[in-house]
């Protein structure tokens, strides 16, 4: 699978998650290639401390923050693995629009705020022109940096997907420390000590959610 983390809006946990996704599948077995498709680099840094402290399994990672670049590059190396984590810059870049043309399915994590649902709109737009080309992408939303418990917040940001073309994962990743601390380090929240048992349990959720395998 091509599967791509990815939103034209900024800040919404997109490298986290496209992190914690990849980990996941390596622990499970896979062979498993994480694409920074973002000119900061986050991800790439982390997967750079992660080989450096020596964890396992290893997650093979490149930067390939250009439209051009990332398209020749997965077309050329993709079937040398079994599943390619895409992490697409906050904005409307050349590579997220090559990466959503490549891919089978697109998250697309957003906040339960305003601002992060009227963006919504844009993301939508990309998808649609791409599935004028890509025949079956599937677009899944996540509500991320979500507020604890089930706020109205919540709710009314899961409801904004009605009527759209992104299908809501019934999966909240919540905002807990145990996400971003994880993450900055390279690891997922599953090999992290101490033990937050409600983080692992979401984000589980959400990945039995992703695959069926």
């Amino acid at each position: 699978m091509i599967l791509t983390v990815g939103n034209t809006k900024g800040g919404v946990g997109k490298t986290t998650l496209a992190l914690h996704i990849a980990i996941a599948r390596a622990l499970a077995g896979r062979e498993v290639w994480l694409i920074d498709g973002d000119r900061q680099g986050t991800a790439q840094t982390a997967i750079g401390l992660r080989s450096e402290a020596g964890r396992v399994p290893g997650i093979a990672c490149a930067s390939y923050p250009d439209g051009p670049a990332l398209r020749g590059q997965v077309q050329q190396q993709a079937a040398r693995f079994q599943d390619v984590v895409i992490d697409a810059g906050g904005r409307d870049s050349s590579a997220l629009r090559a990466a959503l043309v490549l891919s089978d399915v697109i998250l697309v994590p957003f906040q339960p705020r305003s601002y992060d649902v009227w963006a919504l709109d844009a993301i939508e737009a990309l998808i649609t022109e791409a599935r004028s080309v890509r025949d079956g992408l599937r677009a899944l939303g996540v509500l991320s940096l979500a507020d604890p418990g089930e706020g109205a917040d919540n709710r009314e940001a899961a409801a904004a997907l009605n009527g759209r073309q992104i299908e809501l994962l019934d999966t909240p990743i919540r905002k807990r420390k145990a996400f971003a601390n994880a993450a900055g380090a390279g690891i997922s929240v599953v090999e992290q000590k101490p033990v937050d048992e409600k983080a692992i349990a979401e984000m589980n959720a959400m990945i039995s959610a992703l695959f069926s395998d």
